[in-house]
């Protein structure tokens, strides 16, 4: 089964699981508000996407960072720093296959019928 990481209340989130809903794709939903995210989780996302995409760059979080936090985050460790203590930075969805494949971060509906083709 295939968990989406998110907030409930993003819109992302919420097309990203009504298309899941409607591929009958089967998902545990993960709650960075209620549960958040561990630095190594972080780390093994960063690994398979590189650290730059997780970070939500268009998001309001990021966007009322000071301008000194922001230019700072410029390595992986700076930036999964940043994550673990502001889970709302975190591009979303990320969805994560049962093996702890990213399997697609953000939501396009392109990349989705590709992503879980049956």
């Amino acid at each position: 089964m295939y968990t989406v990481y998110g907030i409930p209340n993003c819109d992302t989130v919420k097309k990203a699981l009504t298309w899941l809903d409607a591929h009958k794709i089967p998902y545990t939903f993960h709650n960075y508000k209620k549960q958040g995210i561990t630095a190594a989780k972080l780390k093994n996302w960063s690994s398979q996407t590189g650290w730059e995409a997780l970070l939500n760059r268009k998001g309001t979080t990021w966007r009322k960072l000071d301008p000194e936090v922001q230019a700072s985050i410029t390595s992986e460790k700076a930036a999964i720093q940043l994550l673990a203590g502001n889970t709302s930075a975190i591009k979303r969805p990320l969805i994560e296959n049962p093996d702890g494949k990213v399997t697609a971060l953000g939501f396009d509906p392109a990349n989705y019928e590709q992503a879980f083709k049956k």
